[in-house]
């Protein structure tokens, strides 16, 4: 094979990419190429200089913009003294800064910080963490080997955050390799089970998880959630309330849990953490994405000092679990940078505002199309479940593709978006403006309305 060594174009690029690139949760037998050259704040410009307001930050990641200029300088003056030190029996200040910063901004109690490379990681890191836990603090309770995950959750793509997951789609060709996990009704506030009404719906959902942590709470050694939103399963709302009452059941039973903040953290649903919203201190919470920015790959699992002191002492009682890059710090210095400009620029106050105008804009110019049955929204995390039946809240056949359809032809209008299906997703950079807000609203309508 020859080398050309002359600029490619766009469809040399697109037939690399076709060829030699095996993109995630995408099928590439029908895979179409969207190549992004280069980026400034919300916009995304493709390789032919088309521009698109990054419609869902870049897949749920991006914080304050693309290029921003204080984490781009953050990044530059930490190349200049070391790109990478490893975590195994060695540090640096750029790590140690971030450590002591989240133990400042995260819920009460969490102080002591595992770095590693993906929220899957983080997750993975938790649940290993958990199981360790039991086996050697004061009082052991060995038996305490298992998990409670909610239905249809999604916690990253390792073979334990799979184990933990729900998603039937995206996992169900490797149960074999999985372990068991026992699993509670996903507390959705759009399909409600017979009898159960918007008034009833916390209490129905904490009274069944009580059921299952009656039976089985001297088996499990954490229970693992999503916080207010859960992702990947279409953005599914949780009741008010019902984060404090999970909080309250694991104490009660003496069960540790394990917030996966992943997706949810770093600002996404109006404050920086969603524990927030109600108030509540996981023992372990898992942090990726929005850590730094969205710039570099790096998460974070922190937990309480009564977790941490099981793992003081010799031999086995260390945790033997690490990542060749965790605790990098180009990606500690981006992190940093990342909570400096949320003081700075105020960035939560943008949420707020930039969040109700697109609560009044989806309510006004989506709510009412035939196709949209339900909108639901935290923050700049927003929602919109097309169904084919509105009354009676029947899904649409997936194989029509609607919501990719309706997403495609929202970048006619200047906006990438990626659905769940036939739920349309709206969560850009915290930095959007109000006209990139009413833009990507404008797109959706269109998008809605090329429908045949």
């Amino acid at each position: 094979m020859t080398s050309d060594h002359s600029t490619p174009d766009w469809e040399q690029y697109a037939n690399w990419d076709r060829h030699y690139v095996w993109h995630a949760f995408t099928q590439m037998r029908d895979y179409q190429p969207l190549i992004i050259e280069s980026a400034d704040g919300c916009i995304l410009k493709d390789i032919d200089g088309n521009e698109l307001i990054d419609g869902v930050s870049s897949v749920w990641c991006n914080v304050h913009g693309h290029r921003h200029p204080k984490i781009n300088g953050a990044i530059n003056n930490q190349l200049n003294k070391v790109a990478h030190v490893t975590s195994l029996g060695m540090s640096n200040p750029a790590s140690i800064e971030l450590a002591r910063r989240l133990a400042e901004i995260t819920p009460d109690g969490l102080e002591h910080t595992f770095f590693s490379g993906d929220g899957a990681s983080s997750v993975e890191v938790g649940l290993k963490m958990a199981f360790q836990y039991w086996h050697q603090r004061d009082k052991p309770k060995p038996q305490k080997n298992t998990y409670i995950a909610l239905g249809s959750a999604y916690h990253g793509d390792t073979l334990g955050s799979v184990s933990v997951g729900g998603v039937a789609r995206f996992h169900q060709m490797f149960e074999p390799l999985l372990f068991n996990v026992i699993r509670v009704e996903n507390p959705n506030t759009y399909r409600f089970p017979a009898g159960v009404t918007p008034e009833n719906a916390t209490q129905y959902y904490l009274s069944q998880l009580e059921l299952t942590l009656a039976e089985h709470h001297e088996q499990v050694a954490a229970m693992i959630l999503e916080p207010l939103v859960q992702g990947a399963a279409g953005l599914v709302m949780q009741p008010s309330g019902y984060l404090r009452g999970v909080r309250d059941l694991t104490r009660k039973y003496d069960v540790l849990l394990i917030a996966d903040e992943v997706a949810v953290g770093f600002g996404r649903t109006g404050t920086m953490f969603a524990c927030e919203h109600e108030a509540i201190s996981p023992d372990i919470l898992c942090m990726g994405k929005g850590l730094t920015g969205g710039y570099l790959a790096m998460s974070a699992t922190t937990a309480t000092t009564e977790i941490w002191n099981a793992f003081l002492g010799e031999g086995i009682k260390t945790f033997y679990h690490g990542h060749t890059y965790a605790g990098n710090p180009l990606a500690a210095a981006a992190a940093l940078a990342s909570l400096d400009v949320f003081h700075e620029e105020n960035t939560l106050a943008n949420v707020a505002e930039q969040s109700q105008l697109l609560c009044d804009l989806l309510a006004t110019r989506l709510a009412k199309h035939p196709l949209v049955g339900d909108i639901r929204q935290r923050g700049l995390i927003a929602a919109i479940e097309l169904v084919a039946d509105k009354e009676n809240k029947i899904p649409l056949d997936p194989a029509l593709g609607t919501g990719s359809n309706v997403c495609l032809a929202a970048r006619e209008k200047g906006v990438w978006l990626r659905p769940l299906r036939d739920t349309l997703v709206i969560m850009p950079p915290l930095s959007v403006s109000s006209s990139q807000i009413t833009q990507i609203v404008a797109s959706l309508e269109y998008g809605l309305n090329q429908l045949k």
